[in-house]
C-alpha cells in the first residue's frame, strides 16, 4: 500500500483529487477521515497541513506527497522530487505599500518584511546583500503594513488582489511555485512500482490536457499543405472517402492556436470539422 499525503483543503487539495479521479483511482466515499483508503488502487490519502507534508514524507510517515514548490523549497527535507504537476501555480514576491517608490532590492535595507517563509526570504536577501529584518507571521501577511508592523511583505501571489485590496504593489518575483510530487528518498521496490504505475496514469491524463482530437474532410489535391499546418502527434490518420478526390483525415492538436490552425484548414478546403475532447492520452 502506497500512501500520499494531500492537502487537507484549499485549491491544491481540490486539484490533487481531481486528478486522482482522473487517473481512475476511487477513494472510500463517506465522512471525511484524516486517511481515506482507495477501492481500486493500492493507494491511501493522507490529508495534512500543506507545510506538514515535505517532513511527513521525509520521515515515512507518507510515502508520497503533493505539496506546492514553495513549502517543498521553505523546508528543505530530504525528499525526491519526482514529477512537475502543473496546477496551483503562483509566485512568491516582495511588495510594498502603493504609495512608496521603488527603484531596486536595495530598498529594503534596514526595512522590516513580514512573511510566512523566512528562509526562502533570508536566502534571497543573503544573495543580494540586503540587510532587512524578517518578521514571521503564521497568516494574513498582507496585513502587516497596513497596521505598522512591518514596511513590506513577502507572500504568495495568485491574482494580485489581495495586494490591491491590502494598498500594497508587487514589486519582486522571488520564486514561481507549482505543485510537486515528491516523494521518500528510499521507497521499498513494491511501492516503488505502485508509484509507477501511479505516475503512469498521471501521464496519461496530463498529455491529455488542452488538446483536442480533430476530424475533417479534406481534398486529396491539398493533403500534403494541410498536413504541414497540422501540429499534432507524428502523422495524421488519412482515410479515403467514398467521394473521388476527397479524404478523412484525423489528428490530435493543441487547443492553444487552436481557431488560428482551424482557420488555415478551411482556407485549404477542409470540411466538415469535428472536434472531439481527449480525456486520456497513452504515448
Amino acid at each position: 500500500m502506497l500512501r500520499i499525503a494531500v492537502q487537507a483543503k484549499g485549491r491544491l487539495y481540490e486539484e490533487t483529487m481531481s486528478l486522482l479521479t482522473e487517473s481512475g483511482i476511487k477513494l472510500e466515499s463517506g465522512k471525511r477521515l484524516l486517511l481515506l483508503p482507495a477501492r481500486n488502487f493500492p493507494i491511501e490519502v493522507l490529508f495534512l497541513r500543506d507545510d506538514d507534508i515535505p517532513q511527513s514524507v521525509a520521515d515515512g510517515v507518507a510515502d508520497i506527497g503533493v505539496v506546492g514548490e514553495n513549502e517543498y523549497a521553505e523546508k528543505k527535507k530530504n525528499v525526491v522530487i519526482t514529477r512537475r504537476l502543473g496546477f496551483s501555480k503562483c509566485r512568491l514576491s516582495l511588495a510594498i505599500p502603493k504609495e512608496q517608490e521603488y527603484h531596486n532590492i536595495s530598498w529594503f535595507n534596514n526595512k522590516v518584511i513580514a512573511t510566512s517563509y523566512p528562509e526562502i526570504l533570508k536566502d534571497f536577501l543573503a544573495e543580494n546583500n540586503v540587510k532587512a529584518d524578517i518578521h514571521v507571521i503564521t497568516g494574513s501577511v498582507e496585513i502587516a503594513p497596513g497596521i505598522g508592523l512591518a514596511d513590506a511583505i513577502f507572500d504568495i501571489v495568485s491574482s494580485g488582489s489581495t495586494l490591491v485590496s491590502n494598498h500594497l504593489k508587487e514589486v519582486e518575483v522571488i520564486m514561481k511555485s507549482e505543485a510537486l510530487l515528491i516523494q521518500h528518498p528510499d521507497l521499498s521496490a513494491e511501492k516503488q512500482q505502485i508509484l509507477d504505475e501511479l505516475l503512469f496514469r498521471i501521464e496519461a491524463v496530463q498529455v491529455a490536457e488542452d488538446k483536442k482530437y480533430v476530424l475533417m474532410n479534406v481534398p486529396t489535391e491539398n493533403i500534403e499543405k494541410i498536413i504541414e499546418v497540422l501540429p499534432g502527434m507524428k502523422s495524421p490518420t488519412i482515410m479515403p472517402l467514398a467521394k473521388e478526390g476527397w479524404n478523412s483525415l484525423h489528428a490530435v492538436i493543441d487547443e492553444k492556436g487552436f481557431w488560428e490552425v482551424i482557420g488555415k484548414l478551411k482556407a485549404l478546403g477542409a470540411e466538415g470539422i469535428l472536434v472531439i475532447p481527449i480525456e486520456k492520452m497513452i504515448l
